[in-house]
């Protein structure tokens, strides 16, 4: 009964560190690493179709691998599929919820929907996570600041007025 205390403590201080360190981001697989490598140089080349097509490739070779969701979501923003890239982080989110790139990235996505506030929300959270000062949390700041973008109009969502007119 005198031990029960510190062996309570023990575990639990056991099972932290366990999870942190199970936590820690690994290498992908190097099949995968080299599919990583191909889409990112599709990406570079303007290619995005090509980057798709390599890095879902590489995740069917390492589904583990979390960081694919975050350069399939920096294609589909490339490719004004904001709705997509939010997905793709929030996957990256549920796998690990402390990935400040998926957070930041997800606040800029979601800004370039319009969700201003949202995006604001994802600023706090990472301003709560690393501070002012890290790379994340002055990039979404800087996005948020400039302000969501116009949205380009369509011939088809600008229709004319009808006029009804009676002949005699």
């Amino acid at each position: 009964m005198r031990f029960a205390p510190a062996a309570a403590a023990l575990s639990l201080a056991l099972a932290i560190t366990a999870s942190t360190s199970w936590a820690t981001e690994r290498d992908p697989d190097p099949r995968a690493g080299v599919l990583i490598a191909e889409g990112r140089a599709a990406l570079a080349n303007d290619q995005p179709q090509e980057a798709i097509d390599a890095f879902e490739a590489a995740l069917a070779v390492d589904p583990g691998y979390t960081p694919i969701f975050l350069e399939l979501a920096a294609v589909a923003r490339s490719e004004q599929l904001q709705g997509k890239a939010i997905r793709y982080y929030r996957e990256a989110l549920t796998r690990n919820p402390g990935s400040l790139a998926a957070i930041a990235g997800e606040g800029g996505a979601l800004l370039e929907k319009g969700a201003v506030e949202k995006a604001r929300a994802n600023l706090a959270k990472l301003e709560s996570l690393c501070g002012t000062n890290c790379p994340e949390t002055q990039q979404l700041a800087t996005i948020i600041a400039a302000g969501p973008q116009p949205r380009v109009l369509t011939a088809e969502a600008v229709l004319p007025e009808t006029q009804v007119t009676q002949d005699n």
